[in-house]
């Protein structure tokens, strides 16, 4: 069961992002901005657990120093990424839903500056976690690895706007599973050779 709970604590996230960003309005509009305003209020709990991903996965290297590094890179991804969902999202979203469209400009401007530092964060995070993965579990764990490095650069090049956004989160969610089962075969090599 436990076994089960990692993998879902790595792949739901992205795929519910996934799901929702199917139905992210291209554009702020008039007639989106109320969805656009709720889409973003429905993400806000969900965004923040992407960065807790690679802390699962460089858990398994058992290294102090590196579970740290990968925490707070994970923390500094929700924290800035969850400001471009508060102002990109839900306050642009209200702006515009109140009538006052001409401020929105400042708060996408702010969103995307805290956007920009946490997706960099989650970017280094997946490439700590996947140099992680690669130098326990070898070469299994490359298509992992290189798949969460695309995802998350899908992610601040396209946030979850349909079709590359969307394909940046099921890239995070199969290359997350990918490499637990490299590490987990790891784990069952060295237990076979002991």
């Amino acid at each position: 069961m436990r076994r089960y709970g990692l993998y879902a604590a790595v792949a739901v996230p992205p795929i519910a992002l996934a799901i929702i960003g199917t139905t992210h309005p291209e554009h702020l509009t008039m007639a989106s901005a109320l969805y656009w305003r709720n889409l973003h209020v429905i993400t806000l709990p969900i965004f923040p657990l992407l960065g807790f991903a690679p802390w699962l996965i460089v858990r398994f290297r058992h290294s102090l120093a590196l579970n740290w590094v990968a925490g707070i890179l994970g923390f500094a991804f929700a924290v800035f990424y969850t400001g471009l969902d508060v102002l990109a999202g839900i306050g642009a979203g209200g702006l515009k839903v109140d009538g006052m469209g001409m401020a929105t400009t400042t708060v996408f401007g702010l969103g995307d500056d805290l956007g920009r530092i946490g997706a960099i964060a989650l970017i280094a995070a997946t490439v700590l976690a996947g140099i992680v993965a690669i130098t326990l579990a070898g070469v299994f764990a490359i298509p992992g690895a290189v798949l969460v490095v695309a995802g998350a650069i899908c992610l601040w090049r396209d946030h979850i706007f349909f079709p590359i956004g969307v394909l940046g989160q099921v890239l995070l969610a199969v290359g997350w599973v990918v490499l637990i089962v490299a590490l987990r075969r790891r784990g069952r090599t060295a237990t076979a050779a002991q």
